[in-house]
């Protein structure tokens, strides 16, 4: 069998025909400068050959690049290390040739541990964040809050165990089977809604009501009631502006939270046992729906663009890491498609 070998001209090929077909990754590449986050990477990772002679470790905004990649597909260090070497595409937006050396599966594993500390992503998102400003892409004109339940695979424990759990307390028998401790989750937590269980954690975010790029997120677990980290996601650079929410961000403790930054309270009136909605107060609430359904497109996006929903992880710090990514990988791309608009706007 005659072996067929790939050449330069072959690759640049490739690649044109790719752009052709519209590339969004070439797009992202050419919008976004990555070189920001390298200063809020390099913090938290050590550039340390392994041993003397050892291979010099890869650029970390490389890496950083690979975990982008990796939650946009929702592929696993094994199938990263396979699709970066087998894709073209990939391989253009890491700025690597088809003949260099990829990192494996341990080396994106070890680099994303890394990140876990310091809370990183969150600084790297909020590091976007700044420049989102600067590019008048907030336009601090009115703000929505909401929560989204981010499931993890579900864990097979007994009534026992799951109590202990709740409790703050790891099950002896855990503790003795470090094996199976390192695939139980005891961060995340049960909730129900809709009359259906989940498992894992939810993503709160807070979006700009105008060009709905999220401004700030917090993560928590899924029992966790809503109003608990929206709260955390009010400060004051929100003062005088409207806010909207739906009926879990109801109730004096958080009417507290709104008047300390001094917003405009436009969240959806709740209805009571014996005490329903009175009609002027549903015609209030349909109002304010018309701003609020604003963030249901936004979970939307990161639903329907993240191929696996579900994040295999262990543990609220890894969780963070992948919440944190959608998140940032959202605004990625939603000011793609604005500077895109903006060209096409005035050709």
């Amino acid at each position: 069998m005659r072996k067929i070998q790939v050449g330069f001209f072959d690759e640049h090929e490739k690649l044109e025909r790719l752009s052709k077909l519209g590339d969004p990754l070439e797009r992202l590449n050419k919008q976004i400068d990555w070189e920001i986050f390298r200063s809020g990477i390099n913090k938290v990772c050590q550039k340390e050959a392994k041993g003397p002679g050892g291979r010099p470790p890869y650029d970390y905004i490389l890496m950083f690049k690979i975990l982008v990649l990796q939650e946009y597909f929702g592929l696993s260090d094994e199938q990263m290390e396979y699709q970066i070497t087998d894709r073209f595409s990939f391989m253009r937006f890491l700025g690597l040739r088809s003949y260099e050396k990829v990192p494996d599966q341990n080396t994106i594993w070890n680099f994303r541990e890394q990140l876990k500390g310091n809370d990183t992503i969150k600084k790297l998102f909020n590091i976007f964040t700044k420049e989102l400003e600067k590019a008048g892409m907030i336009l601090n004109k009115g703000k929505i809050i909401d929560a989204s339940i981010v499931e993890v695979p579900k864990q097979r424990n007994n009534r026992e165990e799951n109590q202990q759990i709740k409790q703050g307390k790891i099950p002896g028998e855990w503790k003795s089977n470090p094996n199976k401790l390192s695939h139980k989750d005891t961060d995340a937590r049960w909730v129900k809604k809709n009359g259906e269980n989940y498992y894992g954690y939810k993503n709160s975010i807070k979006i700009d009501s105008k060009k709905k790029f999220i401004d700030d997120y917090q993560v928590s677990d899924a029992s966790e009631h809503d109003s608990q980290p929206g709260k955390k996601l009010l400060n004051k650079k929100d003062k005088g502006q409207p806010l909207y929410g739906d009926g879990a961000y109801t109730g004096e403790d958080f009417e507290k939270a709104i008047d300390k930054f001094s917003m405009i309270n436009k969240i959806n009136e709740k209805g009571y046992r014996n005490k329903p909605l009175t009609k002027r107060q549903k015609l209030r609430n349909k109002s304010k729906s018309k701003v609020r359904a604003r963030v249901e497109h936004v979970f939307g996006y990161i639903t329907q663009s993240v191929y696996n929903p579900i994040i295999c992880t262990i543990g609220k710090a890894r969780a963070k890491i992948k919440i944190g990514l959608r998140n940032l990988i959202y605004n990625l791309f939603r000011y793609t498609y604005y500077k895109r608009f903006s060209v096409v706007k005035h050709a």
